[in-house]
């Protein structure tokens, strides 16, 4: 599994001033993706609804709405 391409626009084109550090999305090779974000899982574990389930080796990622609506574009449909 190997990284292919970053989703939506960089952290620097979103407006981070470091542009290390910031919440991103990536196509993987194997057709997933994968998300950096704020690790959430403890504060928001207990509030998923009734048919939403996650494994221990799951955890739940915050990342900013302008991330995934600058990724939108990226994403393909199929």
């Amino acid at each position: 599994m190997k990284i292919v391409r970053r989703i939506g626009a960089s952290p620097r084109e979103r407006g981070s001033l470091s542009g290390e550090t910031c919440p991103d999305i990536f196509e993987l090779s194997d057709g997933n993706f994968a998300v950096i974000g704020t690790e959430a899982t403890a504060t928001l574990d207990g509030q998923l609804p009734h048919d939403a389930a996650r494994a221990d080796y799951e955890r739940i990622v915050v990342i900013s709405r302008e991330t995934l609506l600058r990724a939108k574009s990226d994403i393909p449909d199929r």
